[in-house]
């Protein structure tokens, strides 16, 4: 749990960052505008136990973190969670798919610690790249992660794109469907289902003897040298840069920043990443385009999704708690 020690001019403004993923829910306290992680605390999500046992782990991780400020004498701003969900442009939450918030009075109940507001886990960090890290030389750019899933974001001009209804962030839930020009089979291939951290795991135990329990074990199975897993992994990265190649040609972003669990990896699954990318880029000009690891780590979700409270602080905008998202 890093805590570094902060300078006290009175400028600063304090928040609480939540990433609530499908593996892990990271939470700190950020400090603004320099973005300083102060204090961090991560747990597990174990999502299956339902939306009711998830809130009320990140309520007592923001009660636990808000009692750190104020022992500190830092002022807390508010709540921001970047959530595994979609989340429209009024910061609703509108998809249970993995984290199942949608109908709960989940901002309202958070804002009883503090005013709260959400955000997409997938724009999040992009916008803290955009600020505080990789992003910062580029006017566009493109944010991937990739974990226990797969999403994208596009930042333009440092903030991140949301589309007309929050939604453009979407690039490997849906089928990709192709026929076999010589039996004439359907294929559905579902690219999150073929190259994400739970994915790698489902494949290598249909394959191996030995089963596995997480993506990370996957690939460092595959840099131990076992053959099932390096063939898994090498398909895997192959299939994500095919996909990120066909974006690269529709938003010719000048840079690609890649975070999540397997997105910062240094291992085959990058290296096959990169190559397959820069292979299905139509363009030569573009091809040459930086793709690197997201600067701010693991640690980029949750200093976004504090951002999120910082920026709406400095817009003099009034966080809304009242709506239960």
């Amino acid at each position: 749990m890093p805590q570094h020690a902060q300078s006290k001019s009175g400028n600063e403004i304090y928040s609480i960052g939540i990433d609530l993923g499908g593996t892990k829910i990271a939470a700190g306290v950020v400090s603004f505008p320099s973005g300083q992680l102060l204090h961090k605390e991560t747990i597990p999500t174990l999502p299956a136990r339902g939306g009711e046992a998830v809130l009320d782990d990140c309520i007592s991780l923001a009660r636990r973190l808000k009692v750190y400020a104020n022992e500190r004498g830092l002022r807390m701003e508010g709540i921001g969670v970047g959530i595994a969900e979609l989340v429209n442009l009024d910061g609703e939450i509108t998809s249970d798919y993995l984290i199942k918030w949608h109908g709960l009075p989940a901002r309202e109940r958070l804002s009883q610690v503090l005013p709260t507001r959400f955000e997409s886990d997938a724009r999040a960090p992009a916008l803290a790249e955009a600020q505080f890290g990789a992003g910062r030389p580029f006017a566009s750019f493109v944010y991937l992660t990739v974990g226990t899933g797969i999403s994208y974001c596009l930042v333009l001009d440092g903030q991140p794109y949301a589309g007309a209804h929050g939604h453009a962030i979407m690039v490997a839930s849906g089928a990709l469907t192709s026929e076999c020009e010589k039996c004439g089979t359907l294929q559905d291939q579902v690219l999150e289902e073929f190259a994400a951290g739970p994915s790698l795991v489902t494949r290598y135990n249909q394959r191996a003897s030995t089963p596995l329990s997480t993506g990370q074990e996957v690939t460092a199975a595959a840099r131990a040298g076992d053959p099932i897993a390096q063939a898994i992994v090498r398909s895997a990265g192959a299939a994500l840069g095919n996909s990120v190649g066909f974006l690269i040609n529709v938003l010719d972003p000048q840079a690609v920043i890649v975070g999540g669990g397997l997105g910062l990896s240094n291992c085959i699954y990058w290296d096959t990443f990169v190559t397959s990318t820069r292979k299905h880029i139509w363009s030569d000009v573009s091809r040459r385009l930086p793709i690197l690891h997201a600067e701010l780590g693991a640690d980029a979700g949750l200093i976004g999704a504090a951002a999120i409270i910082w920026k709406a602080h400095s817009s003099n905008r009034r966080i809304d708690c009242s709506s239960s998202g």
